[in-house]
């Protein structure tokens, strides 16, 4: 079991920058895919990025590719979404989510952080 807590979203202008973090509780982190992904007003759950367990692979949606990095600190149990020149189109919950393998489906999902771009 991994349990998650999201936390740095905010308000922010277009351009701007924040950076997500997500504290994941449980020895078995490092083991873990991580991924992002967001929920804007009236849309379904889209996916944003994700990391293998190592770190040494990384996926983007096309939307935030050259935009967003994620990243992850094993020794932290932690993972990270650098958000950079951010839109209103960003705009949206942000799910810190988990997954046992890189193609496995992701069955642990933390409470969201908002993130809010103001144009």
């Amino acid at each position: 079991q991994v349990q998650l807590v999201e936390s740095g979203g905010g308000l922010v202008q277009a351009g701007g920058s924040l950076r997500l973090s997500c504290a994941a509780s449980g020895s078995t982190f490092s083991s873990y895919t991580m991924g992002w992904f967001r929920q804007a007003p009236g849309k379904e759950r889209e996916f944003v990025a994700a990391i293998g367990s190592s770190g040494g692979r990384t996926f983007y949606t096309d939307s935030v590719k050259g935009r967003f990095t994620i990243s992850r600190d094993n020794a932290k149990n932690t993972v990270y979404l650098q958000m950079n020149s951010l839109t209103p189109e960003d705009t949206a919950v942000y799910y810190c989510s988990g997954a046992v393998c890189i193609d496995c489906p992701y069955d642990y999902w933390g409470q969201g952080t908002q993130v809010t771009v103001s144009s």
